[in-house]
């Protein structure tokens, strides 16, 4: 049985060949294994936003935030998600996410 890391290359893999769906199925399998696991939830954000999958994305972007929360970089790649999210549906509270989004991650690199 392949451990998270393994199917984290997998997914990755697929992703590279533009299977984004079976790569999805990849990194769903690896959070049934480690719902914790920050990789999955950041690919899967990156993944499903490509698949047009917005409010998923969103939500795995903010996942890797309660996880990561000491990270700057976690809060900027949600502020990107937020972004992309904005453009692939004109919902304007997104910018506004976007935008404290990058504040958090300015204050969190100042205390760094």
């Amino acid at each position: 049985m392949p451990d998270v890391a393994q199917l984290y290359d997998e997914a990755d893999q697929l992703k590279e060949q533009g299977k984004l769906e079976e790569a999805v199925a990849k990194l769903e399998e690896a959070l049934a294994i480690d719902e914790n696991y920050a990789l999955a939830h950041s690919a899967l954000a990156v993944i499903r936003q490509r698949l047009g999958q917005h409010e998923q994305a969103v939500a795995h972007a903010q996942k890797v935030c309660e996880l990561e929360a000491d990270d700057p970089f976690s809060y900027t790649a949600l502020s990107v998600t937020y972004q992309r999210a904005y453009a692939g549906t004109n919902n304007m509270d997104y910018i506004r996410l976007a935008e404290d989004a990058m504040e958090a991650s300015r204050q969190l690199s100042q205390r760094g």
